[in-house]
């Protein structure tokens, strides 16, 4: 890995993990015109599973964050994998953030903001996206949080 988002990462302390292969019939990324498309990233480091139950009762909404976070590291490493260079991303156009959580729990943008802000820290302006931030009832595996994204490329 070389170059400006490289270095930016290295200047962050930003380590990504390996890019994780499929559990099911799809693939990671989908590259269409200059679109990236990143299948749902879950909350899992170099093949060990993190943040495993619901927000509002194994996990606050602060926890909650740096599951959204470790998504969003996970995306960083597929978009690495299927475009080269990060210095390839021009925008991140949206995430989508599913939040694992209690029927009471209702502070998903504030999860979703784990993510968010890793994309803005990483990417600057061109970080900045549209974005949902939903409550399900269970997530694949029963992780906390799953997050996919549209990104346009050069």
């Amino acid at each position: 890995m070389s170059g400006k988002i490289a270095a930016k990462l290295a200047e962050l302390k930003i380590e990504l993990p390996q890019a994780a292969a499929p559990v099911a019939n799809y693939v990671p990324v989908v590259l269409t015109g200059n679109q990236a498309f990143v299948a749902g990233q879950v909350t899992v480091w170099n093949g060990e599973r993190k943040f495993i139950g619901k927000l509002g009762k194994e996990y606050t909404a602060d926890e909650g964050q740096q599951a959204a976070r470790l998504c969003g590291l996970n995306i960083l490493a597929q978009l690495q994998a299927a475009l080269g260079d990060l210095d390839r991303v021009k925008r991140v156009v949206k995430l989508g953030v599913f939040v694992n959580s209690m029927a009471e729990f209702s502070e998903q943008p504030k999860v979703a903001n784990g993510v968010s802000d890793l994309m803005v820290e990483v990417f600057g302006d061109a970080g900045k996206h549209a974005r949902s931030a939903v409550g399900v009832n269970v997530l694949p595996l029963n992780v906390a949080v799953e997050v996919d994204a549209i990104v346009e490329f050069a």
